[in-house]
């Protein structure tokens, strides 16, 4: 049977046309509602609570191939978009000193992702914000995410997410995972990538 998405025949039936009557190929609609979204940063900066509050702590753990480096995975739906959140080990940057490090640089720069979160603490942006420059440079799609802006004010600074978008030229979000502050603005912001961007993985 010719369903017009194969250069010939399509293939003999497989689990895919037993469970839903079509070709053995899953249509490209289906394909294109799946998307990978990355979560980097460095460690303590509230990464994990960031995950935990987009997947509802649900998610798979595994270790990455050849290595003994642990990786997370979730879901999370965004309209009718199933997208797989990955929370990589902590990194300070995209120049590896540890196998942690190498790991994250490899999901980074190999894998089809469509997005990355950069993560980073709101009261140490001028630690944080080189790596974020590397992602930019590296032409990986990235929303900057300055969590922790709670304990920043409390320390009386001043984030001014607006004017560091501006320079950046890209989305910035701000949150407090322990409050739970900023979830749905980040949603919406991954949200209009994915919308927006839904043919464009890095890779």
């Amino acid at each position: 049977m010719d369903c017009g998405q194969c250069t010939g025949n399509c293939h003999p039936p497989g689990l895919w046309s037993r469970l839903f009557g079509q070709p053995s190929h899953p249509p490209l609609a289906f394909l294109e509602r799946t998307k990978r979204v990355a979560l980097v940063g460095c460690p303590n900066v509230g990464k994990s609570l960031l995950f935990n509050a987009l997947t509802q702590s649900y998610a798979t753990v595994s270790n990455y191939p050849g290595t003994t480096v642990e990786v997370t995975e979730g879901q999370l739906q965004v309209d009718d978009w199933q997208v797989t959140l990955i929370d990589t080990p902590g990194t300070y940057s995209l120049m590896p000193v540890t196998e942690e490090e190498a790991v994250t640089r490899t999901l980074l720069l190999t894998s089809a992702l469509d997005l990355v979160l950069h993560v980073v603490d709101a009261k140490n942006l001028g630690r944080m914000l080189p790596m974020t420059l590397q992602l930019i440079e590296a032409n990986v799609p990235t929303i900057l995410v300055m969590n922790m802006v709670d304990e920043a004010a409390r320390l009386g600074l001043s984030v001014k997410a607006d004017v560091i978008a501006a320079r950046l030229g890209i989305p910035v979000v701000t949150t407090s995972a322990t409050r739970h502050q900023g979830i749905a603005e980040l949603i919406h912001a991954i949200t209009r990538h994915v919308t927006a961007h839904h043919l464009s993985p890095t890779h």
